[in-house]
This record gives structure tokens, sequence and C-alpha cells, in this order.
């Protein structure tokens, strides 16, 4: 994985662009396991404010966002935060059908005029955490709500949300 990728995270209720996280987030893991909490925020943001601008206003919202990333590329339990907008994921590597839920999504949610997080997670770690045993998956705040297809009423799904 290059280190100019960009992942999307929430940042105090933001949806923002971190380059570069997966790879500081590895090699933190690796580097720094078992160390106290703080020392391990610290160096996420010595790392990550390399190759992003962190505003020293946000500096605290942005070391609980890195963490809280941090837990979750480990494997550890984290609570969610929300942007306030209906959270939508689809779960799946990007085969055919994954990018065919996805596109659907964002027309659904065009046609409805519909404000909402649409997140896809390829992520084989991150799937796990939601204990789906197929793809794509449908994830609406928080709940799985299709697995393993596409759903006929991704309209009807979203309305419900």
């Amino acid at each position: 994985m290059a280190e100019n990728d960009v992942s999307q995270i929430l940042v105090g209720g933001h949806r923002i662009g971190i380059i570069g996280l997966k790879p500081v987030l590895e090699g933190v893991a690796r580097e720094l396991a078992g160390r106290p909490d703080e020392e391990i925020k610290a160096e996420l943001m010595k790392r990550l404010g390399k190759s992003n601008y962190i505003a020293p206003a946000a500096e605290a919202a942005y070391a609980a966002a890195f963490f809280r990333e941090y837990k979750k590329s480990i494997g550890e339990p984290v609570p969610v935060e929300h942007s306030g907008a209906l959270q939508i994921k689809v779960l799946g590597p990007g085969c055919p059908s994954c990018d065919q839920l996805e596109k659907e999504l964002m027309t659904v949610m065009a046609e409805l005029n519909l404000s909402a997080d649409l997140d896809h997670v390829r992520d084989i770690k991150e799937i796990a955490c939601y204990g789906v045993m197929g793809s794509p998956a449908l994830v609406i705040d928080g709940k799985v709500v299709a697995v393993g297809r596409v759903p006929p009423k991704s309209r009807d799904l979203l309305s419900a949300g």
C-alpha cells in the first residue's frame, strides 16, 4: 500500500481524508505495541502530521480520531463517531456486485436528496468486525441489513433509515 493513499475518517463529526493512514497504523502497531495510550497518540500525531495539515485548534480531535482508527486496526472495539448524517457502508473487496451496490446507493441518495455518509469498506479486517460471511453487505447506522446480494429495494432501505 502506498504512503500517499488517502483514507476517509471522521474527525470531530466531519469526514476527513488522511494521507498515509494505513502504513502509519501498521508501523505504530508493530513498533509501539503495549505502550501507554498517550505515547501511541503522540506518535500517531507526529507521523501523520508530516503529510497532513492539522490545525492547532483541532489537534485533540485528530488525536482522538487517529487513536480510534489505531484501536480498530489492531482489532479492539471502539465507539463509533457519528457525523449526525445517516451512516451507510458497503462491505466488500470491490467485486462487481459491491461496486453495483455502491452506485445504486448513490443514485437513490441523489433521487431522495438524502444526506448520508456512504463508505465502501474494502479492508478484510474491518469487514470481519461486522461478522458478515458474504459480500456485498449493506450496513445502515451500524446495523447489517443485507448480506451476499444487492438488495432489490435499496430505495426502501434508505427511506426507512
